[in-house]
């Protein structure tokens, strides 16, 4: 039991300091660029087509991520794209992607795109070198 509240201590110690640094890159990368910064927890949307192509994209990726637990009962596919950890990744980057296209097509500062870009390329790279190293080593996965 002991083991247990020191790892999950761990963790969340972990996420923290992932949540702090991908925060002080966001705010580096849109400081250099003097691009505006995303209020947390918002949606942002540029216009009201970028509001109904999320919302869209939200739903189709919440029904993904809900048949991915009776995928996960039977496992007769074996393949990871009705995994619940790589849908979520695809929705993070897909809904990135999309608000990237929507600042570089209608935002009023161009360079919003660039850093939306930045921010994506960063938060995939640190996921991979999360998973591929098992958590810094911190936990057996």
């Amino acid at each position: 039991m002991n083991n247990i509240n020191i790892q999950f201590g761990t963790l969340i110690l972990f996420l923290i300091v992932l949540v702090l640094v991908i925060n002080i890159f966001e705010f580096v990368i849109r400081k250099l660029l003097g691009a505006e910064r995303k209020k947390w927890f918002s949606y942002n949307h540029i216009n009201e087509r970028h509001k109904k192509l999320d919302w869209s994209l939200r739903i189709i990726f919440i029904c993904l991520f809900i048949s991915s637990y009776y995928m996960i009962d039977n496992d007769t596919f074996g393949i990871p794209f009705f995994k619940t950890w790589f849908i979520l990744i695809v929705f993070l980057i897909t809904s990135e992607m999309l608000r990237a296209f929507m600042e570089w097509k209608y935002a009023e500062n161009k360079r919003d795109f660039v850093a939306t870009i930045a921010e994506t390329m960063f938060m995939i790279s640190i996921v991979f070198l999360v998973i591929t190293t098992g958590f810094f080593g911190l936990f057996n996965v």
